[in-house]
């Protein structure tokens, strides 16, 4: 099971504080397992018996069964390269925090809307098995016809009385399946990739998202030293997207055959699902003036600030939009289980 984003940052963190006080890199390995947490303790061991065998870092990294990412990885390789190791770890924990602080914006974000929702479709359910039953026995004693709002509402919790436990049980089934599918089939994982960028406003969201994180990443990875078709290779091992590792794919299979960057993109999105026309066009430049990795930065932090505006904003008109809604329909509910009782007069 890999490392959390956060344990692989205070892992990286830790180790630059170290590397930066003048301690060798085996001695900073020693001292980090003198203080590890206890789930930390028998890979920070590995590592340090293979360091001390003569092994490279980084390759010390890879047989850590996927603790750590490629990206991770890679760029402590390219360290061990250019002797520049405490630079390569300051790269992983600015790109980590960025990561960890886009993850925690959209889940803020969603948080509200998600628990709102949930705790309304609850509240609901509730009501037709318990609630919408004993008003059914009460308007049994009625000698008048109920009102068809009424009538129907009753209808649907008596089904929901009779069925809910079956239902629960097949929503389960059905959500284990899927799990379990989505487990097993990449094929399934890249069709609700792909159609996760057609949900409305969410979706155009979740674009972003996911090219802010490639920006970011291939940014990272050509500043750190990397040539642009191996940072390409490493940004789709590194992807937590099908789509954005596909394009990496495509874009990468272009460049060896010999395409400039701009044109690569074009082939591999010629739709523009995940890339829009203008960071294709600012990354066509900046891939001609040779300012590729600093344009793929300003790049990852300009659309990482619209995201969290859109976010902000969204989140904003949420709110009192599901609140409205909420009320919308509880208070419809209430006021068709009333119905017969403000009509009293009349059918008693």
């Amino acid at each position: 099971m890999a490392l959390s984003k956060k344990d692989q940052l205070h892992f990286a963190e830790q180790l630059l504080t170290l590397l930066e006080a003048g301690l060798p890199l085996l001695n900073a390995i020693e001292l980090i397992y003198s203080t590890a947490p206890k789930a930390w303790l028998s890979w920070v061991n590995t590592i340090y018996a293979q360091l001390k065998k003569g092994e490279s870092f980084s390759q010390c990294l890879r047989t850590q069964k996927n603790l750590f990412s490629m990206e991770f990885i890679n760029l402590i390789r390219v360290s061990e390269r250019t002797g520049d190791f405490n630079l390569a770890l300051k790269t992983i924990c600015r790109q980590l925090e960025d990561q960890i602080e886009l993850r925690r914006k959209i889940q803020q974000a969603l948080s509200y809307p998600i628990i709102t929702l949930s705790s309304s479709c609850l509240l609901v359910i509730v009501m037709m098995i318990w609630v919408v039953p004993v008003f059914r026995d009460v308007f049994a004693h009625f000698q008048a016809d109920l009102p068809a709002p009424t009538q129907a509402l009753i209808q649907i919790s008596s089904w929901f009385e009779k069925f809910y436990f079956v239902a629960t049980i097949s929503l389960i089934s059905l959500v284990a399946l899927f799990s379990l599918a989505w487990s097993r089939l990449p094929r399934l994982q890249k069709y609700c990739d792909r159609m996760s960028f057609y949900i409305p406003i969410i979706g155009e969201l979740l674009r972003l998202a996911t090219l802010t994180c490639w920006c970011r990443t291939l940014g990272h990875l050509l500043k750190s030293g990397l040539p642009l078709p191996d940072a390409l290779r490493v940004t789709a091992q590194s992807s937590n997207h099908w789509l954005s590792h596909d394009f990496s794919a495509e874009i990468f299979k272009h460049l060896t055959r010999g395409w400039p960057l701009g044109e690569a993109i074009v082939k591999a999105d010629p739709k523009h699902l995940l890339f829009d026309l203008e960071t294709l066009q600012l990354l066509r430049i900046a891939s001609e003036s040779g300012a590729l990795a600093e344009m793929l930065q300003r790049r990852a932090s300009i659309m990482g600030s619209q995201l969290s505006n859109r976010l902000n904003t969204l989140s904003q008109s949420l709110e009192p939009l599901l609140i409205m809604i909420v009320g919308l329909i509880i208070g419809s509910l209430v006021i068709i289980l009333y119905l017969p009782i403000f009509n009293l007069g009349q059918i008693v």
